[in-house]
């Protein structure tokens, strides 16, 4: 796990996968991230690169991932809103809100990932 941000109350995210390679690679377009596969007590999980701070990580096994309720996980893809909105289609995702904007609070777009979760991709700027 990662240095805890103290500025910001989450620490760390698992997101349930049904198929770990899938969703490193869905991950890895969408987000323009690395992302290391890694085990442990033999499970193996994926981790999203990072210096410090706090994280994420793919785990499979966790139950079953969902695209109606819970909580939404914002990734950043600052200045690349669009292009990571395209990119959720040609990985299996697929779009639930186009890139749409939140005021003050810049712009984002809901999506299903690979796996069937929901989560939000957010940018500072619409593109």
């Amino acid at each position: 796990m990662s240095d805890a941000n103290a500025l910001n109350p989450v620490v760390w995210v698992d997101l349930p996968v049904v198929d770990l390679t899938r969703a490193v690679a869905f991950y890895q377009a969408v987000l323009a991230v690395e992302i290391e596969t890694q085990s442990f007590d033999g499970a193996a999980f994926a981790v999203f690169k990072h210096n410090s701070g706090n994280g994420a990580c793919l785990v499979p096994g966790l139950g079953a991932p969902t695209a109606e309720d819970g909580p939404l996980v914002y990734f950043n893809v600052d200045g690349r809103l669009s292009a990571a909105t395209v990119a959720v289609a040609a990985h299996g995702g697929r779009v639930l809100e186009e890139p749409h904007s939140m005021g003050p609070h810049g712009w984002r777009a809901v999506v299903v990932d690979s796996e069937g979760n929901r989560i939000a991709l957010h940018s500072s700027t619409e593109n």
